[in-house]
């Protein structure tokens, strides 16, 4: 897994221990020498992980849409910058570049972008998966409403197969290598 996708928020007005556990999963990206590619944008844990990957020795690839770029919101950080014209476009783009997909903690940008990718997976488009990355317990209600969705037979049991959950960096990093 050498190019990993990160799905995550552009908000500045987060819990500090959020930008913590971001910075410390782009630290081990950049001394793993594993690349990221995200939303390329220049706000909250984007920013943070995309600094952390690149001061740690990573490589950096931006999916920018028209209209972060027109906004001014483009990074300065990658090293590659991929222009889409949306952001179904970017979701497609970041999926291609990926082996595999980590959703940080986010709101509804971040919640398509992952769910974009497993309903992909589950019905054969890609075999990739998307690991939520738990953070403080930040998706235990999602992962218990997936749970249910999977009892109640609205789910199909295979379809789990499409994410994974990581409570810890050392979970995460071993679902990753």
């Amino acid at each position: 897994m050498e190019k990993i996708g990160v799905f995550c928020s552009a908000s500045e007005n987060i819990d500090q221990d959020f930008f913590e556990a971001t910075g410390q999963l782009g630290e081990w990206m950049g001394r793993e020498k594993k690349t990221l590619v995200y939303g390329g944008t220049n706000l909250g844990l984007m920013e943070h992980i995309a600094q952390a990957v690149k001061m740690n020795g990573g490589k950096v690839i931006g999916v920018v849409p028209a209209i972060i770029e027109t906004n001014g919101r483009t990074s300065s950080i990658p090293d590659q910058i991929i222009p889409t014209t949306n952001l179904s476009d970017r979701k497609d783009i970041i999926t291609k570049e990926s082996d595999i997909l980590v959703a940080l903690p986010g709101g509804i940008g971040t919640l398509d972008e992952a769910f974009h990718v497993i309903s992909a997976a589950s019905i054969g488009y890609h075999s990739k998966k998307v690991i939520f990355y738990n953070i403080n317990g930040f998706y235990n209600s999602l992962v218990n409403v997936l749970k249910e969705m999977e009892t109640k037979n609205f789910i199909r049991s295979q379809q789990h197969d499409t994410y994974a959950v990581a409570d810890s960096l050392k979970e995460l990093a071993a679902l990753l290598k």
